[in-house]
């Protein structure tokens, strides 16, 4: 099973993209083949529909989330939103690259939970026809420690993620074509 991520932080040391290190590393587990995107070191352009980018970035992305069986979408919260470079990516795309498949919306933001974020990332899915899964992971606070391995410091943190995910990839081996 193939699994895409886009971490959608444009942070070096982002906790949201350090969450999506540690998804790929449990997904792994669970023998899943992992692309992980990380929008910070893998930049694509500003979308304009007037233009057709032949971008190396862009074109590697659209690939990796055409071929995916899976998609995990994640984002720090910004005023109650995605970021703007996932938000920008997600605009070089569509229907092509989701329809049919199951998506897992991540958060990591500076409050408690980015329930605002998940909303709209879950909102774009469904225009995409993706299937958005219902269980979806937000980290805030104190919840955003990592141990020097990469995995969450907090253990209910660390249950949740592996929960979630066991629950995602047994969606995704159910909804795949």
């Amino acid at each position: 099973m193939k699994i895409t991520i886009l971490a959608g932080s444009n942070r070096k040391h982002s906790t949201s993209t350090q969450l999506c290190r540690y998804i790929q590393t449990v997904l792994e587990g669970h023998d899943c083949t992992v692309s992980l995107i990380d929008l910070n070191e893998l930049t694509v352009p500003f979308f304009s529909p007037d233009i057709e980018s032949d971008d190396a970035n862009l074109h590697y992305m659209k690939k990796q989330l055409k071929e995916a069986d899976g998609i995990v979408l994640a984002t720090p919260e910004y005023h109650g939103a995605p970021s703007g470079v996932l938000k920008n990516a997600l605009d070089h795309v569509g229907f092509d690259h989701f329809d049919g498949k199951v998506v897992l919306s991540v958060s990591s933001t500076g409050g408690a939970v980015g329930v605002s974020s998940l909303q709209q990332l879950q909102t774009i899915v469904r225009n995409v026809h993706g299937i958005n899964c219902p269980e979806w992971i937000s980290i805030g606070g104190e919840q955003r420690l990592f141990s020097p391995e990469g995995e969450p410091a907090n253990l209910k943190t660390k249950e949740r993620v592996h929960r979630t995910l066991q629950y995602f990839v047994h969606m995704v081996s159910t909804f795949r074509k």
